[in-house]
């Protein structure tokens, strides 16, 4: 939880900066570079949180026999997309 929280509170300050940097009338080109690090945060997130799925509830559920969240897992994965 606490990588997750960093992952957040890193988004929320890269989100800030865009928001002051609209407010500042800064350059179009240099505003989309923010986004586009927001977007690869975003996405290391949710890696992030597919990684933590597997190593807790898929592994334990495949101990305990439950092959169907294979199915659950592959679905969240492909929410990703």
């Amino acid at each position: 939880k606490k990588q997750i929280n960093n992952r957040l509170n890193r988004i929320e300050g890269q989100l800030n900066g865009i928001r002051q940097m609209i407010e500042n009338n800064i350059c179009c080109d240099d505003i989309l570079i923010q986004v586009s690090a927001v977007s690869n945060s975003i996405k290391s997130l949710g890696r992030l949180l597919i990684d933590n799925y597997i190593r807790t509830i898929v592994m334990k559920e495949l101990k305990a026999g439950n092959d169907k969240i294979i199915e659950e897992l592959v679905n969240s994965i492909a929410k990703l997309k």
